[in-house]
Protein backbone atom coordinates (compact mmCIF):
# COMPACT_ATOMS: atom_id res chain seq x y z
CA UNK A 1 0.00 0.00 0.00
CA UNK A 2 3.10 2.03 0.70
CA UNK A 3 3.89 2.07 -3.32
CA UNK A 4 -0.02 2.82 -3.93
CA UNK A 5 0.18 5.89 -1.76
CA UNK A 6 3.20 7.43 -3.09
CA UNK A 7 1.22 7.88 -6.60
CA UNK A 8 -0.81 10.33 -4.95
CA UNK A 9 2.26 12.64 -3.58
CA UNK A 10 2.31 14.51 -7.24
CA UNK A 11 -1.70 14.50 -7.36
CA UNK A 12 -1.65 16.56 -3.99
CA UNK A 13 0.91 18.80 -5.62
CA UNK A 14 -1.90 19.84 -7.99
CA UNK A 15 -4.90 20.21 -5.30
CA UNK A 16 -5.12 23.77 -4.26
CA UNK A 17 -8.77 23.09 -2.83
CA UNK A 18 -10.60 25.37 -0.26
CA UNK A 19 -10.71 23.58 3.07
CA UNK A 20 -14.59 24.53 2.98
CA UNK A 21 -14.89 22.51 -0.30
CA UNK A 22 -12.75 19.64 1.22
CA UNK A 23 -15.28 19.57 4.10
CA UNK A 24 -18.17 19.49 1.95
CA UNK A 25 -20.67 17.15 0.47
CA UNK A 26 -19.68 13.50 1.72
CA UNK A 27 -15.81 13.52 1.14
CA UNK A 28 -14.98 11.60 -1.51
CA UNK A 29 -12.20 12.33 -3.06
CA UNK A 30 -13.39 14.15 -6.87
CA UNK A 31 -11.53 13.17 -9.65
CA UNK A 32 -13.00 16.13 -11.69
CA UNK A 33 -11.65 18.96 -9.27
CA UNK A 34 -8.49 17.29 -9.34
CA UNK A 35 -8.02 17.47 -13.20
CA UNK A 36 -9.25 20.85 -13.80
CA UNK A 37 -6.57 21.90 -10.94
CA UNK A 38 -3.68 19.81 -12.75
CA UNK A 39 -4.58 21.09 -16.32
CA UNK A 40 -4.23 25.01 -15.27
CA UNK A 41 -1.13 24.29 -13.84
CA UNK A 42 0.26 22.43 -16.48
CA UNK A 43 -0.92 25.60 -18.69
CA UNK A 44 0.81 27.53 -16.47
CA UNK A 45 3.67 26.28 -16.34
CA UNK A 46 3.98 25.80 -20.41
CA UNK A 47 3.84 21.63 -20.00
CA UNK A 48 1.32 21.00 -22.53
CA UNK A 49 1.95 21.65 -26.13
CA UNK A 50 -1.24 22.17 -28.91
CA UNK A 51 0.44 23.11 -31.85
CA UNK A 52 4.08 22.17 -34.37
CA UNK A 53 6.97 21.93 -32.04
CA UNK A 54 8.49 20.37 -29.06
CA UNK A 55 8.17 19.44 -25.61
CA UNK A 56 11.54 18.99 -23.84
CA UNK A 57 11.42 19.52 -20.22
CA UNK A 58 14.45 19.88 -17.96
CA UNK A 59 15.16 15.93 -16.41
CA UNK A 60 12.85 14.76 -18.03
CA UNK A 61 14.02 11.22 -20.26
CA UNK A 62 11.33 12.68 -23.12
CA UNK A 63 11.74 14.52 -26.26
CA UNK A 64 8.30 14.94 -28.42
CA UNK A 65 8.25 16.40 -31.52
CA UNK A 66 5.28 17.71 -33.33
CA UNK A 67 4.14 18.69 -36.50
CA UNK A 68 1.09 19.13 -38.24
CA UNK A 69 0.14 20.25 -41.98
CA UNK A 70 -3.19 21.17 -43.53
CA UNK A 71 -4.25 19.05 -46.42
CA UNK A 72 -5.94 20.17 -49.65
CA UNK A 73 -9.36 19.42 -48.36
CA UNK A 74 -9.77 22.57 -46.90
CA UNK A 75 -9.43 23.17 -42.68
CA UNK A 76 -7.16 21.31 -41.02
CA UNK A 77 -9.08 18.62 -39.21
CA UNK A 78 -6.21 16.97 -37.15
CA UNK A 79 -5.11 17.61 -33.81
CA UNK A 80 -2.53 17.62 -31.82
CA UNK A 81 -1.48 17.21 -28.15
CA UNK A 82 1.36 16.47 -25.60
CA UNK A 83 1.45 16.98 -21.94
CA UNK A 84 4.54 16.63 -19.76
CA UNK A 85 4.20 15.42 -15.95
CA UNK A 86 0.76 14.02 -16.94
CA UNK A 87 -1.44 14.27 -13.64
CA UNK A 88 1.44 16.05 -11.97
CA UNK A 89 3.53 13.04 -12.18
CA UNK A 90 7.36 13.82 -13.15
CA UNK A 91 7.53 10.05 -15.21
CA UNK A 92 4.50 11.10 -17.17
CA UNK A 93 3.65 12.41 -20.24
CA UNK A 94 0.64 11.90 -22.39
CA UNK A 95 0.43 12.52 -26.15
CA UNK A 96 -2.32 12.15 -28.77
CA UNK A 97 -3.45 12.63 -32.36
CA UNK A 98 -6.91 13.29 -33.34
CA UNK A 99 -8.09 12.91 -37.18
CA UNK A 100 -12.01 14.73 -37.52
CA UNK A 101 -14.00 14.33 -40.42
CA UNK A 102 -16.92 15.60 -41.67
CA UNK A 103 -18.32 18.83 -42.06
CA UNK A 104 -18.06 19.64 -38.11
CA UNK A 105 -14.86 17.37 -37.84
CA UNK A 106 -12.32 20.34 -36.88
CA UNK A 107 -15.06 20.97 -33.61
CA UNK A 108 -14.99 17.88 -32.64
CA UNK A 109 -11.12 17.14 -33.01
CA UNK A 110 -10.49 20.05 -31.03
CA UNK A 111 -13.27 19.30 -28.67
CA UNK A 112 -11.69 15.77 -27.86
CA UNK A 113 -7.96 17.30 -27.62
CA UNK A 114 -9.27 19.43 -24.86
CA UNK A 115 -11.34 16.97 -22.89
CA UNK A 116 -10.10 13.41 -23.08
CA UNK A 117 -6.94 14.10 -21.26
CA UNK A 118 -8.35 15.51 -17.87
CA UNK A 119 -11.25 12.87 -18.04
CA UNK A 120 -8.81 10.71 -18.63
CA UNK A 121 -6.64 11.86 -15.97
CA UNK A 122 -10.35 11.94 -13.79
CA UNK A 123 -10.81 8.47 -14.11
CA UNK A 124 -7.64 7.30 -13.68
CA UNK A 125 -7.54 8.89 -9.97
CA UNK A 126 -10.65 7.95 -9.36
CA UNK A 127 -10.16 3.84 -10.47
CA UNK A 128 -7.27 4.34 -8.49
CA UNK A 129 -8.55 5.39 -5.44
CA UNK A 130 -11.38 2.29 -6.07
CA UNK A 131 -8.89 -0.15 -6.24
CA UNK A 132 -6.97 0.93 -2.83
CA UNK A 133 -9.72 -0.31 -1.14
CA UNK A 134 -9.28 -3.84 -2.23
CA UNK A 135 -7.10 -5.89 -0.04
CA UNK A 136 -5.86 -7.89 -2.96
CA UNK A 137 -4.82 -5.16 -4.30
CA UNK A 138 -1.15 -4.60 -6.14
CA UNK A 139 -0.37 -1.52 -8.08
CA UNK A 140 2.13 -3.42 -10.49
CA UNK A 141 0.31 -6.10 -11.45
CA UNK A 142 -3.24 -4.44 -11.52
CA UNK A 143 -1.21 -1.34 -13.50
CA UNK A 144 -2.58 -2.44 -17.04
CA UNK A 145 -6.16 -2.91 -15.88
CA UNK A 146 -6.24 0.07 -14.05
CA UNK A 147 -5.20 2.43 -17.25
CA UNK A 148 -7.81 0.08 -19.35
CA UNK A 149 -10.43 0.40 -17.05
CA UNK A 150 -10.02 4.25 -17.09
CA UNK A 151 -8.78 4.86 -20.92
CA UNK A 152 -12.71 3.01 -21.39
CA UNK A 153 -14.51 4.87 -18.98
CA UNK A 154 -13.00 8.18 -20.30
CA UNK A 155 -14.07 7.71 -23.99
CA UNK A 156 -17.30 6.70 -22.96
CA UNK A 157 -17.59 10.26 -20.90
CA UNK A 158 -15.77 11.72 -23.57
CA UNK A 159 -18.55 10.96 -26.32
CA UNK A 160 -21.56 11.57 -24.22
CA UNK A 161 -20.69 14.89 -23.67
CA UNK A 162 -19.84 15.30 -27.30
CA UNK A 163 -23.12 13.91 -28.27
CA UNK A 164 -25.05 16.48 -25.87
CA UNK A 165 -22.77 19.14 -26.73
CA UNK A 166 -25.21 22.75 -27.47
CA UNK A 167 -22.46 23.85 -30.06
CA UNK A 168 -21.17 20.95 -32.30
CA UNK A 169 -22.79 18.95 -34.62
CA UNK A 170 -22.03 15.65 -34.53
CA UNK A 171 -24.25 13.56 -35.90
CA UNK A 172 -22.81 13.60 -38.89
CA UNK A 173 -19.20 14.18 -37.96
CA UNK A 174 -16.56 12.79 -35.41
CA UNK A 175 -12.63 12.15 -34.74
CA UNK A 176 -10.33 9.52 -34.71
CA UNK A 177 -8.24 9.12 -31.05
CA UNK A 178 -5.01 7.76 -30.32
CA UNK A 179 -3.05 8.46 -27.56
CA UNK A 180 -0.37 7.59 -25.22
CA UNK A 181 0.29 7.80 -21.75
CA UNK A 182 4.19 7.30 -20.80
CA UNK A 183 4.47 5.95 -17.22
CA UNK A 184 7.95 5.48 -16.20
CA UNK A 185 9.35 2.36 -18.32
CA UNK A 186 5.51 1.81 -18.97
CA UNK A 187 3.68 2.72 -22.42
CA UNK A 188 -0.22 2.82 -22.16
CA UNK A 189 -1.87 3.14 -25.82
CA UNK A 190 -5.23 3.48 -26.82
CA UNK A 191 -6.85 3.76 -30.23
CA UNK A 192 -10.00 4.37 -31.38
CA UNK A 193 -9.71 4.28 -35.55
CA UNK A 194 -7.23 4.47 -38.09
CA UNK A 195 -4.69 6.62 -37.08
CA UNK A 196 -1.49 4.37 -36.08
CA UNK A 197 1.35 4.05 -33.25
CA UNK A 198 4.74 2.45 -34.49
CA UNK A 199 7.54 1.62 -32.33
CA UNK A 200 10.91 2.05 -33.32
CA UNK A 201 13.30 -0.89 -31.89
CA UNK A 202 16.99 -1.82 -32.34
CA UNK A 203 16.88 -5.93 -33.77
CA UNK A 204 19.66 -8.41 -32.89
CA UNK A 205 21.94 -7.08 -36.26
CA UNK A 206 21.83 -3.51 -34.57
CA UNK A 207 19.59 -2.23 -37.00
CA UNK A 208 16.30 0.07 -36.60
CA UNK A 209 13.55 -2.10 -37.26
CA UNK A 210 9.30 -0.98 -36.89
CA UNK A 211 7.11 -2.50 -34.46
CA UNK A 212 3.43 -1.59 -35.19
CA UNK A 213 1.57 -1.51 -31.90
CA UNK A 214 -1.84 -0.61 -33.03
CA UNK A 215 -4.67 -1.88 -35.58
CA UNK A 216 -5.84 0.10 -38.47
CA UNK A 217 -9.42 -0.02 -37.34
CA UNK A 218 -11.21 -0.27 -40.47
CA UNK A 219 -14.47 -1.59 -41.30
CA UNK A 220 -13.59 -4.73 -43.39
CA UNK A 221 -11.29 -5.92 -40.44
CA UNK A 222 -13.00 -9.67 -39.85
CA UNK A 223 -13.70 -8.88 -36.07
CA UNK A 224 -15.19 -4.96 -37.00
CA UNK A 225 -17.19 -6.30 -40.10
CA UNK A 226 -18.91 -8.44 -37.93
CA UNK A 227 -19.78 -6.52 -35.78
CA UNK A 228 -21.26 -3.72 -37.97
CA UNK A 229 -22.89 -6.56 -39.66
CA UNK A 230 -24.56 -7.70 -36.40
CA UNK A 231 -26.06 -4.20 -36.19
CA UNK A 232 -27.20 -3.64 -39.76
CA UNK A 233 -24.79 -1.95 -41.35
CA UNK A 234 -23.40 -2.27 -44.30
CA UNK A 235 -19.38 -2.41 -45.21
CA UNK A 236 -18.23 -1.92 -49.19
CA UNK A 237 -16.11 0.22 -51.53
CA UNK A 238 -17.57 2.53 -53.99
CA UNK A 239 -16.41 1.95 -57.89
CA UNK A 240 -14.36 4.93 -58.31
CA UNK A 241 -12.66 4.06 -54.69
CA UNK A 242 -11.52 0.02 -54.96
CA UNK A 243 -10.33 -1.00 -51.93
CA UNK A 244 -11.21 1.55 -49.52
CA UNK A 245 -13.82 -0.42 -47.35
CA UNK A 246 -16.39 2.15 -46.12
CA UNK A 247 -19.44 1.99 -43.43
CA UNK A 248 -22.71 3.02 -44.41
CA UNK A 249 -26.20 2.99 -42.66
CA UNK A 250 -28.36 -0.05 -43.64
CA UNK A 251 -30.70 1.82 -46.40
CA UNK A 252 -28.84 5.08 -47.15
CA UNK A 253 -25.73 6.11 -48.98
CA UNK A 254 -24.11 7.53 -46.42
CA UNK A 255 -21.85 8.49 -44.27
CA UNK A 256 -19.27 6.08 -46.02
CA UNK A 257 -17.24 5.91 -42.86
CA UNK A 258 -13.54 4.80 -43.89
CA UNK A 259 -12.89 3.76 -40.24
CA UNK A 260 -15.06 1.62 -37.55
CA UNK A 261 -14.01 3.06 -34.81
CA UNK A 262 -14.70 7.08 -33.79
CA UNK A 263 -15.78 9.74 -30.98
CA UNK A 264 -19.12 11.03 -32.58
CA UNK A 265 -20.61 10.10 -36.03
CA UNK A 266 -23.78 9.35 -33.95
CA UNK A 267 -26.00 8.50 -37.34
CA UNK A 268 -24.14 4.88 -37.16
CA UNK A 269 -23.38 4.29 -33.66
CA UNK A 270 -26.37 1.96 -33.69
CA UNK A 271 -25.34 0.63 -36.78
CA UNK A 272 -22.20 -0.94 -35.98
CA UNK A 273 -19.61 2.21 -35.30
CA UNK A 274 -17.77 2.17 -31.70
CA UNK A 275 -16.09 4.32 -29.51
CA UNK A 276 -14.72 2.01 -27.45
CA UNK A 277 -10.73 1.75 -27.28
CA UNK A 278 -8.37 -1.13 -27.62
CA UNK A 279 -5.72 -0.43 -25.31
CA UNK A 280 -2.40 -2.42 -25.23
CA UNK A 281 0.45 -2.05 -22.69
CA UNK A 282 4.79 -2.18 -23.78
CA UNK A 283 7.58 -1.59 -21.33
CA UNK A 284 10.43 0.25 -22.85
CA UNK A 285 13.82 -1.88 -22.99
CA UNK A 286 17.15 0.06 -24.00
CA UNK A 287 16.63 -1.47 -27.62
CA UNK A 288 13.57 0.72 -27.93
CA UNK A 289 14.33 4.49 -29.54
CA UNK A 290 10.81 6.07 -30.38
CA UNK A 291 7.53 5.88 -30.92
CA UNK A 292 5.83 7.94 -33.85
CA UNK A 293 2.22 8.71 -33.85
CA UNK A 294 0.43 9.36 -37.08
CA UNK A 295 -3.02 10.37 -38.51
CA UNK A 296 -3.67 8.37 -41.71
CA UNK A 297 -2.52 11.05 -44.08
CA UNK A 298 1.21 9.46 -43.16
CA UNK A 299 0.18 5.68 -43.04
CA UNK A 300 -1.20 5.74 -46.56
CA UNK A 301 1.78 6.54 -48.32
CA UNK A 302 4.70 6.17 -45.87
CA UNK A 303 5.56 2.59 -44.85
CA UNK A 304 6.49 1.96 -41.03
CA UNK A 305 9.86 0.88 -42.37
CA UNK A 306 10.06 4.37 -44.14
CA UNK A 307 8.92 6.27 -41.18
CA UNK A 308 11.19 4.91 -38.84
CA UNK A 309 14.47 5.93 -41.10
CA UNK A 310 13.14 9.12 -41.73
CA UNK A 311 12.72 9.86 -38.42
CA UNK A 312 16.04 7.95 -37.50
CA UNK A 313 18.01 9.42 -40.07
CA UNK A 314 17.40 13.13 -39.04
CA UNK A 315 20.32 14.38 -37.01
CA UNK A 316 18.23 17.45 -34.90
CA UNK A 317 15.56 15.32 -32.70
CA UNK A 318 12.85 19.12 -33.00
CA UNK A 319 12.83 18.42 -36.49
CA UNK A 320 11.87 14.74 -36.42
CA UNK A 321 8.18 15.20 -37.42
CA UNK A 322 8.53 18.30 -38.88
CA UNK A 323 10.78 15.87 -41.52
CA UNK A 324 8.05 13.23 -41.43
CA UNK A 325 5.24 14.92 -42.32
CA UNK A 326 6.98 16.96 -45.04
CA UNK A 327 8.11 13.39 -46.66
CA UNK A 328 4.41 12.42 -46.48
CA UNK A 329 3.59 15.31 -48.73
CA UNK A 330 6.09 14.52 -51.45
CA UNK A 331 4.94 10.99 -51.23
CA UNK A 332 1.22 12.08 -51.56
CA UNK A 333 2.16 14.23 -54.51
CA UNK A 334 4.36 11.49 -56.17
CA UNK A 335 1.90 8.50 -55.55
CA UNK A 336 -1.83 10.02 -55.37
CA UNK A 337 -2.18 12.30 -58.32
CA UNK A 338 -5.21 14.10 -59.01
CA UNK A 339 -5.94 13.03 -55.50
CA UNK A 340 -6.27 15.73 -52.73
CA UNK A 341 -3.67 15.50 -49.64
CA UNK A 342 -5.38 14.66 -46.43
CA UNK A 343 -4.31 16.32 -43.28
CA UNK A 344 -0.99 14.87 -41.68
CA UNK A 345 0.02 15.05 -38.29
CA UNK A 346 2.60 13.09 -36.66
CA UNK A 347 4.41 12.83 -32.87
CA UNK A 348 7.36 11.29 -32.75
CA UNK A 349 8.37 10.68 -28.80
CA UNK A 350 11.85 9.81 -27.95
CA UNK A 351 12.51 7.92 -25.39
CA UNK A 352 16.04 8.29 -23.95
CA UNK A 353 17.80 11.92 -23.17
CA UNK A 354 21.26 10.68 -24.90
CA UNK A 355 21.43 11.09 -28.78
CA UNK A 356 20.55 7.65 -31.19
Amino acid sequence: MEHFSSMFNGLARSLSLKKGRENSGNGDYNGTEAAESMVKGAKKNDFILRSSGTVNVDGSKNFASVFSKRGEKGVNQDCVIVWEEFGCQEDMIFCGVFDGHGPWGHFVAKCVRESFPSSLLSNWQETLSEASTDSDFDLDSDKFDIWKHSYTKACAAVDHELEQHPKIDSFYSGTTSLTIVRQGEALFIANVGDSRAVLATTSEDGNLVPVELTTDFKPNLPQEAERIKQCNGRVFCLDDEPGVHRLWLPEDQSPGLAMSRALGDYCVKDFGLTSVPDVIERYITSKDQFVVLATDGIWDVISNEEAVQIVSSIPERAKAAMRLVQSAGCAWRRKRRGIAMDDISAIVLFFHSSPL
